[in-house]
């Protein structure tokens, strides 16, 4: 796909997003956080649905949406889309950089809204600050994101399970906030949103502004065009020297040889 229709793309679900992510906020200042349609009923299903081992699973699983773990798989997408030094190099401070100002941006927003999280007693895991949008789903949906690109940047086979792999897991951890009662559910869909805004801004801007011969997944056009030029280069040169040669050739040729003058046909050249 041409960097043009990447970057349309990008630029239309990002909208699309952004747009989603303004209604839903504007929905939730407007009934002062309080819980917004299912909020309640999923929050009560979560609450009488916890099993010793389904809470343990989901600890482990939310753990992954915060801390180190976004930013290595964030530098494992970037190591993964590029295909020289210089391109990894420039893939991993675009992802990097795109995670930390995506978390930067939604840290602005949360402290905007300030929502309050669901009531303490149906807490199952640690949390702080305020609830909208969900901080863990943002960061996993970006590293999720960050993942998928790379993997259809590069992959030629398996790249459909691979996709619903690290997609499931995005979604997952999302989910695990709303289990352990630390979220509404309108708080995941709100970090879902955001996510998916974000990056479609970020792949649009480096569509629409980066060189195609620095993107990521393409080929290094500088040492192509260099492997084409030194044949030629060579090539030149060789006829270059090869011309006076054969010059020196002929010149030799003709002075072994009588010069074709009637006059002196048959006298030999002295010695």
């Amino acid at each position: 796909m041409k960097h043009g229709d990447v970057a349309e793309l990008a630029g239309s679900c990002g909208l699309g997003a952004w747009t989603a992510f303004g209604v839903l906020t504007m929905a939730v200042v407007g009934h002062d956080g309080a819980a917004l349609f299912a909020d309640a009923d999923i929050l009560s299903w979560s609450v009488g649905h916890r099993p010793d081992v389904a809470v343990a699973f989901a600890r482990g699983l939310t753990g992954t949406g915060t801390g180190v773990v976004p930013y290595a798989l964030a530098v494992l997408a970037a190591l993964v889309a590029g295909r020289t030094p210089r391109q990894r190099a420039l893939a991993v401070a675009l992802c990097l950089g795109c995670l930390g100002a995506g978390q930067a941006l939604r840290y602005a927003v949360m402290a905007l809204v300030a929502r309050p999280r669901p009531p303490l007693t149906d807490w199952a895991t640690h949390a702080s600050g305020w609830s909208f949008p969900s901080g863990h789903t943002t960061t996993a949906a970006l590293t999720a994101g960050l993942l998928i690109i790379a993997v259809r940047v590069r992959g030629r086979r398996g790249r459909t399970p691979l996709t619903l792999v690290i997609g499931g897991w995005g979604a997952s951890v999302g989910l695990t906030r709303v289990y352990l009662g630390v979220h509404w559910f309108t708080d995941v869909v709100g970090g879902w949103l955001f996510a998916l805004g974000w990056l479609g801004l970020c792949l649009w801007a480096v569509a629409h502004w980066l060189p195609g011969r620095w993107a990521p997944g393409t080929a290094d056009t500088d040492s192509a065009a260099r492997g084409t030029a030194e044949p030629t280069g060579s090539t030149a040169g060789s006829a270059t020297h090869t011309a006076p040669e054969q010059t020196d050739v002929a010149r030799e040729q003709r002075e072994d040889h009588a010069p074709d003058d009637p006059g002196r046909r048959g006298r030999s050249r002295p010695a």
